[in-house]
């Protein structure tokens, strides 16, 4: 079951990149953040009302936590997706788990064997093969936020896992991260003007929330429940989604160089976490992987 959480959260994530792309045209990405989050809070309700669970917390801390570092790293993920690809996006936000790798050995305490430090080197190389076809002066911004939400989203997933190994539930988890999504985006919209929802351009925005809801559920529960390394490789699915979504859909196309930047990216998050010493493996709060 854990398999097919993981895919589920790959696919629905995949598609939501490719509503957040079609509607960034006319919405801004505070907006798109915090039009996700209410979708999110009212699905994760709905799903506590059902289990006959509370909102109320124990763990706010650790919440807050989560919810700060998620809501940057999905600021900086849907800032990315409006420029870039939505292959060359999700790509650099799943390069968490080489990130996720050094904190889990800095918990551990261990020494990295080489092949381990050679492992996540060579996924930072394949970021520079991702960078070097199509990437423009213009682009060199957008590309920069995107890997930076991949750092960040290592310290969210950190914290999913530390908060559900708390037992706290999963829909309490999502809630309480599109709490602080929701509360992120309207401090940053303070000044902003906001655009009309018009029949237009309500559709992307109804997938947006649907398919981020079902993602982050979906997502929660597999890395919650799962075992780290399994979850780790299935995670890289939403690459695999998002580059077919993107070309089937939206007609968008890689130079053959950014697709071998993708494979090893993927191929170097899988390997780096396979290759994790024991007791950075056991460590009871490590997580890698969106």
């Amino acid at each position: 079951m854990q398999s097919l959480w993981m895919l589920l959260a790959g696919l629905a994530f995949a598609a939501m990149g490719v509503c957040v792309k079609v509607a960034a045209t006319d919405f801004s990405t505070a907006e798109l953040v915090l039009y996700r989050a209410l979708a999110q809070m009212a699905g994760a309700i709905a799903v506590l009302r059902h289990s006959h669970l509370s909102v109320r917390t124990p763990r706010l801390g650790l919440h807050a936590n989560r919810g700060i570092a998620g809501f940057a790293s999905l600021f900086m993920y849907f800032y990315s997706l409006g420029p870039l690809p939505v292959a060359t996006a999700m790509t650099l936000n799943y390069t968490s788990p080489l990130f996720i790798v050094l904190l889990m050995l800095a918990i551990a305490r261990e020494r990295p064997r080489r092949a381990l430090l050679a492992t996540i080197v060579f996924g930072f190389v394949g970021v520079l093969l991702l960078l070097q076809p199509s990437l423009t002066r213009d682009l060199v911004w957008p590309f920069g936020i995107g890997l930076a939400g991949g750092v960040l989203a290592a310290v969210a997933y950190w914290n999913v896992r530390e908060l559900v190994q708390a037992h706290e539930p999963e829909a309490r988890v999502v809630f309480y991260f599109a709490l602080f999504s929701a509360l992120g985006a309207l401090v940053w919209m303070v000044p902003e003007h906001w655009s009309a929802i018009t029949r237009s351009n309500v559709l992307p925005l109804v997938g947006l929330g649907a398919f981020g809801t079902v993602g982050q559920l979906a997502m929660t529960r597999a890395y919650g429940k799962g075992s780290t390394l399994v979850t780790a490789t299935l995670s890289y699915s939403a690459i695999v989604f998002s580059s077919l979504l993107g070309v089937l859909l939206l007609d968008e196309r890689l130079a053959p160089l950014a697709w071998v930047g993708m494979a090893v990216i993927v191929g170097a998050g899988i390997m780096a976490t396979r290759l994790l010493p024991r007791r950075a493996r056991a460590e009871p709060t490590a997580i890698t992987g969106d």
